[in-house]
Formats: C-alpha cells, sequence, structure tokens
C-alpha cells in the first residue's frame, strides 16, 4: 500500500521508510509506527513517521499482513 496517503497508516502499522541519509540510495528500513509525524492528509514523497527503534524517515509502503 502507498505511503503517501495518511490514512493508510496507523501508530502499530508495520511499514518501509527511507532514512534522509537514505535518500539517495534508495534503501528502506523495515520497522513498526511509532508516531506519525506528518499533520497534513497526504506528502507526495511519504508520511514521515517514527519508528518504535527511534528511527525517522518517511513512508514509502505500508507492509500488507
Amino acid at each position: 500500500m502507498d505511503g503517501t496517503n495518511r490514512k493508510n497508516i496507523q501508530i502499530g502499522s508495520d511499514v518501509k521508510i527511507v532514512l534522509k541519509e537514505d535518500q539517495r540510495t534508495g534503501y528502506l528500513t523495515e520497522g513498526t509506527v511509532a508516531t506519525i509525524l506528518t499533520k497534513s492528509p497526504n506528502h507526495p514523497h511519504g508520511i514521515k513517521v517514527r519508528l518504535e527503534t527511534g528511527e525517522v524517515g518517511r513512508v514509502k509502503e505500508v507492509v500488507e499482513e
């Protein structure tokens, strides 16, 4: 699922994010959402979240169970 719409992401969702330092390579980090940081309903580069590990990045995809 796409990570540009806030309604697709809930706290506890498993997601793949791109960290700021990985934006050039596109390397994705997988984790569980602890906090949703973007307030707007959508963002073209992905909704910014903080994972349970403390890492912050933009959601590129929501992992479907």
